[in-house]
């Protein structure tokens, strides 16, 4: 892991206590390009992360709350009508950032989430008759509540998949909860100070990218993502009728990617077992559809990734 990363990881230390899957996560999702859906309940410091991790890198960062009745043009911009020269202006929307915070993305409609479509994959925006390319980096940091929450939407298909990653957030332990009461109490969070630039990160970008990974692992991330889609030719006959549609191959793209990110934010030159496993929930849950009988019988993506890493043999 390079210098960059320990002042990036010491700086967010500042404001945040614990949570280190989802801080790996963000500098997973920065380091390849990758958006970053984090589930959990209010209050767990997922804003006052993503507003470290730019403050530490000098990023601009913006926030969007999503609600019933939003509109795409509230996100993505409109053309304004000016009377004075007779012409239409273009009124950009806070897409135009380095680190966009959808909050809350499962309380708007599907139109307004499919509007981050085109940016998310395209890193562009169309408004009107114009696309406008978003400038680099570019990460959407999107939160939900869990989908049984009143007045929540189920996020379409199509626009889970562009997630390079889902991190379900917990609660801290005893400890660092106390830990945060304290500074909190105290005032005693420290103020965040950027520590690196955006060619730093370009540097620890291509660092990451150029982690070894063996032709073994890399037929271990088709197998498992394979395995999601026939569980059958792996012995999982009782998961197929759990599995409407197994990952797709953006699943496959992503795990590749993330299982180098990881290996290099833990200091390693190579990637092994280790990092695949410890990163397939983060990218399959969210793209394995579960069948009717899977929800009947209260069966979760988690539950399936599971005995898919322990039916695929470990190279």
């Amino acid at each position: 892991m390079s210098q960059i990363i320990t002042d990036i990881k010491s700086e967010i230390s500042k404001v945040l206590v614990g949570q280190e899957k989802m801080i790996e996560g963000l500098l997973a999702g920065l380091l390849c390009r990758g958006h970053i859906l984090l589930e959990g309940v209010p209050g767990l410091a997922k804003t006052t992360a993503v507003n470290a991790l730019a403050k530490s890198l000098g990023l601009n960062f913006k926030r969007v709350q999503f609600t019933p009745d939003l509109l795409p043009s509230d996100i993505v911009g409109t053309e304004i009508y000016d009377p004075s020269n007779n012409s239409f202006k273009i009124k950009k929307g806070p897409v135009f950032t380095n680190l966009l915070l959808a909050d809350e993305i499962n309380r708007a409609p599907a139109k307004v989430q499919s509007a981050l479509l085109e940016v998310m994959q395209e890193r562009q925006v169309t408004i009107g008759d114009e696309s406008f390319k978003i400038d680099l980096p570019f990460l959407v940091m999107a939160t939900q509540n869990p989908v049984e929450q009143e007045g929540a939407y189920e996020l379409p298909e199509a626009q889970l998949d562009r997630f390079m990653m889902k991190v379900v957030v917990g609660y801290n332990t005893k400890e660092e909860e106390l830990e945060i009461a304290r500074r909190a109490a105290n005032n005693s969070f420290g103020q965040i100070q950027q520590v690196a630039s955006i060619e730093d990160l370009n540097r620890a970008r291509d660092e990451a990218m150029a982690v070894h990974i063996d032709p073994e692992m890399e037929a271990y991330i088709i197998e498992l993502v394979s395995a999601s889609r026939d569980p059958k030719a792996y012995g999982l006959d009782d998961l197929a009728a759990y599995i409407e549609f197994g990952a797709s191959p953006r699943a496959s793209i992503d795990m590749y990617k993330a299982s180098r990110a990881i290996a290099y934010l833990k200091g390693k030159e190579y990637v092994s077992p280790i990092e695949i496993a410890y990163i397939a929930k983060e990218i399959l849950r969210h793209r394995i559809i579960l069948s009717y009988e899977a929800q009947a019988e209260d069966i979760t993506q988690d539950m399936i990734i599971e005995k898919i890493l322990s039916a695929v043999p470990i190279p």
